[in-house]
């Protein structure tokens, strides 16, 4: 409910917009925080590293309009950052914006950073350092040790290994100890959508007929190149960002880097790197169609954003 001070009761749904790359989701979530008073809490997984604005389609100050936006560019580009950390600061942030009166948005396409909001995900304690991390981290500086770790996960947690490079010591690591502390794999401990959600929160996904959807990360990639993504990942490595660093594991980067060092042309990096997307995508989609609480926006059903915004906002009414 509206309050008199034109906030929001802190009893009052939280909503939620998530969707796959591409999908529109910052002008959605921005229109929406417009109408209903509120504050934009970014999803992303990628979005949170300093100086990774054009490969990861940062809004802008002017696409935000004014809105506050938490959770971009919070660590360095050399950072580690693990969904146990973003439960942990989106979390408190959440409750600082309800504090304030405000309604907070969440908006984004990591499927884990959905869950682990809106779910009853139990990290376990993983999230700070531990006996097993530190038993670990000795481990993989021994001879082979790197590889060891990697063949280890690949027999307990087969999933995790078949999304990690071997070369991503942190990940391993992190996948290991996750088993060694709670005794279940990682993979298990994100995958259950079926318990209900801790909190208020009300769902929304954007949709597109899949050809269209295509042809929007298409043409954002050429748009990113021409923006000067090439640059862009150029000076990260300057400033010594290796390789194997989580944030150059996404999408965009991984595949210019590869042009920078003689593994393939401008023209393949770039149709690599529209195909990725479009695997990510669909992959987002997957994810999140698991999710039977999500409701469902079919994009080429609604005239513009404002018609959007109107459908959401009665929702989000009934949840209150």
């Amino acid at each position: 409910m509206i309050n008199a001070s034109g906030g929001r009761d802190a009893k009052t749904a939280r909503a939620v917009r998530c969707g796959p790359t591409a999908a529109g989701k910052t002008e959605v979530a921005v229109a929406l925080c417009q109408t209903l008073g509120g504050e934009v809490i970014s999803m992303d997984s990628m979005q949170i590293y300093q100086k990774l604005s054009i490969g990861t389609a940062m809004p802008t100050r002017r696409e935000m309009q004014g809105i506050p936006h938490h959770m971009l560019s919070i660590i360095p580009p050399d950072g580690f950052f693990t969904a146990y950390d973003y439960q942990q600061q989106a979390s408190k942030i959440k409750r600082e914006i309800l504090r304030r009166g405000k309604l907070p948005v969440f908006c984004g396409g990591t499927g884990l950073y959905l869950q682990a909001i809106t779910h009853p995900i139990s990290f376990t304690g993983a999230g700070v350092a531990s006996a097993a991390r530190e038993r670990l981290e000795r481990e993989c500086n021994l001879p082979n040790g790197q590889e060891a770790l990697f063949n280890r996960l690949s027999k307990v947690d087969p999933e995790t290994a078949k999304r990690l490079h071997p070369n991503n010591a942190r990940r391993v690591i992190r996948a290991l100890e996750v088993f060694e502390i709670t005794g279940a794999p990682m993979s298990a401990q994100v995958d259950d959508w079926n318990d209900e959600a801790e909190e208020n929160f009300v769902s929304f996904a954007l949709d597109w007929p899949r050809e269209l959807l295509y042809e929007r990360i298409n043409l954002r990639v050429d748009r990113m190149i021409s923006e000067g993504l090439i640059d862009e990942v150029q000076g990260i490595l300057r400033d010594a960002v290796p390789r194997e660093a989580q944030s150059m594991q996404a999408i965009g980067y991984r595949e210019i880097i590869a042009m920078l060092m003689g593994e393939c042309t401008q023209e393949e990096a770039i149709a690599l790197i529209k195909r990725n997307t479009r695997r990510y995508a669909k992959r987002q989609l997957t994810w999140l169609r698991r999710d039977p609480s999500v409701h469902w926006i079919n994009r080429a059903d609604f005239s513009d954003v404002r018609s959007i915004v109107k459908w959401i906002v009665r929702k989000v009414e009934e949840k209150e």
